[in-house]
Parts: structure tokens; sequence; C-alpha cells
């Protein structure tokens, strides 16, 4: 495995500030309105850490995934700043928001098996991010019925990216396996009537 080149680490770290900026007036939707900065970092951190990745372009991909969708950027922006191989995969697991919220989760679980290698790379560790937070700290009014629709939409989509990465997909099954247990010890019903599910 090739070290991360100095040029590499200027990158992820420009992309650091690029996405706390474009975010920065975002919060995630739980009790604490945590910044929304922290998940692209965990993004990060999942792919670095967990699953060994050291390819900058799904590094710096996993930091920017939500900015299109998000905060108005647009794909012209991100190639201008972090190239054309970067605003692939942006673009790749961004969400058309134009579209209603069921059918953009309905396309997740369909496209899943198409995207690039390195697009499934990032929307896996997004879904793990997610599934830590939906248990640790889950969006405010979020019961347990709700909770395990997420979960198990999660599922579906991550098994459309098998053969992406296995430290990955590993820890998804075990958080997955954590989060059917926990919800069914508390109980839960049907999902809760609150409208679709957030990504």
């Amino acid at each position: 495995m090739a070290p991360v080149s100095e040029e590499d680490v200027t990158l992820i770290l420009r992309a650091l500030r690029f996405a706390a900026h474009r975010h920065r007036s975002q919060r995630r939707k739980d009790a604490e309105a945590s910044p929304y900065v922290n998940h692209l970092i965990a993004v990060a951190e999942t792919l670095w850490c967990e699953g060994g990745i050291r390819d900058t372009v799904t590094i710096v991909s996993g930091i920017l995934h939500d900015t299109i969708e998000d905060t108005g950027t647009v794909p012209e922006e991100i190639e201008s700043r972090f190239g054309k191989a970067v605003r692939a995969v942006v673009v790749e697991v961004t969400d058309d928001k134009g579209l209603p919220k069921s059918l953009r989760k309905r396309m997740q679980v369909e496209t899943a098996p198409r995207i690039s290698h390195q697009a499934k790379r990032v929307k896996l560790a997004d879904k793990i991010c997610n599934l830590e937070d939906i248990m640790a700290s889950p969006p405010t009014g979020w019961a347990g019925g709700r909770k395990r629709e997420y979960v198990r939409w999660a599922r579906q989509v991550v098994d459309g990216l098998r053969g992406t990465n296995d430290r990955l997909e590993a820890l998804f099954d075990e958080l997955y396996i954590q989060a059917e247990r926990a919800l069914a010890a508390d109980g839960a019903g049907k999902a809760d009537k609150q409208g679709p599910l957030d990504s």
C-alpha cells in the first residue's frame, strides 16, 4: 500500500474545511442538535480506520458526500476544487431532493448495486455512521418503530453494496444485529406514522 502523500493530506484537510464551512449552520436531528460536520468527520474516520481505505478520492468524497444534496454546492464547484473523480463520486451518492422522499429511498436500494466501487464505499460508511447515530442518539421523536424501519431500510441498501469492503460490511452486520436485538428488547412495533425516513 502506497503511503499517503503530503498532497493527499492537503486535499483531505481542504475538504474538511470546505465541508465545515458549507454545513456550518446545519445540525443533526438528535436531542443535542450536534453540528452536522460531526457526521462527515465520522464517515471519513470510518472509511480510514474501520475500512482501512487509503484512496484519497474515496476519503474526500466521504467528507463531501452531502454538500451537493444539502448545501446548494454545485458539481462544477466540487470539480474545480477537488477534481473530476471526486465530483463523480459525490454526484453518485447524491439524492435528488426534487423527488418525493419515499422514491429517493427506493432509488437508493435499486441503484446501490450499480454505482462505482468508490461510491459504494462512501455509501456503506454513511450507513454505518447513521446506524450508530440512530441507536446512540436518534433524531428527536423517533420511537422504536421508526428506528426499526430505518435499520431495515439501511440493510436493504447495504445488501446492494456487498463485495465492496469486507471490514466495513462486517461492521455494518454487527451493528445491524445489535440494533435488531436492542429494538426487540424495547418492544418496538410498527413504524411510527411520521412520514418518510431521513437518510
